[in-house]
Formats: structure tokens, C-alpha cells, sequence
């Protein structure tokens, strides 16, 4: 098996969901916005900054696993990614709206245990 050909294929693919969340956060999309009240803060100016800093960070991220995979940050973006995906039904969409998200986890993660033993 060709593990570098799929590490390059989990490299771009967690780039672009990274860099894809990234930009609609950084936009401050409404919905993402509104979201925010559910954990206590209504206050739209505010949360549009915290979203605004969230999707910078995305975007470094996925820019730096393109660059350079590193375990502490592929494993930061499989928790957030999970994280992202189970607000979903905590929102009140349905429970496959999350089922349908975990490659939003599960490239980060995959992608974390061929580095991890690439490095053994």
C-alpha cells in the first residue's frame, strides 16, 4: 500500500474541509452566528469576532497540514471537527446531520495514526 499517496489524498482533503469551514466562519455566516446562543452568547457583535478568530485558526491549521502534519494539531482538528459535527443535533437538526459529518473527524484522525506511525 502506497501510504505516502494516502497521506497526500488525507492532506488535501483535511486542508480544504479545514479551509472550506474556515472561510464561512471567517464571512460570519448567520447561521454559525446564531449558533452561539446556545451556549450563552447572544450577543451578535461578539460572536461574529469569535467565529471571525475560529475560522483564522482553521485556516492556519489546514494550511500547516498541508505544510507539515503535526500529531498535536491533527488531533485538535479531529476534536473539533467532532465537536463541530455534534452540535448539530444539539441544535436541533437531526442526529444523521452529525453521523453525516464524520469525515469531518475522521480524515484528521486517520490522517493523525499514519503520521504517528510513520514517526515509530
Amino acid at each position: 500500500m502506497n501510504t505516502k499517496l494516502i497521506e497526500w489524498v488525507l492532506r488535501i482533503a483535511v486542508a480544504g474541509e479545514f479551509i472550506g469551514h474556515g472561510v464561512f466562519a471567517v464571512q460570519g455566516r448567520k447561521a454559525w452566528v446564531d449558533w452561539f446562543s446556545i451556549f450563552g452568547i447572544s450577543d451578535t457583535g461578539m460572536a461574529t469576532q469569535i467565529l471571525l478568530w475560529i475560522g483564522a485558526m482553521d485556516i492556519i491549521l489546514a494550511l500547516w497540514v498541508l505544510w507539515k502534519p503535526w500529531k498535536p494539531a491533527l488531533l485538535w482538528m479531529a476534536f473539533w471537527g467532532f465537536w463541530t459535527a455534534l452540535m448539530r443535533p444539539i441544535a436541533g437538526d437531526s442526529i444523521f446531520e452529525f453521523v453525516e459529518r464524520w469525515a469531518n473527524w475522521g480524515a484528521p484522525l486517520a490522517l493523525y495514526l499514519i503520521v504517528r506511525d510513520k514517526q515509530k
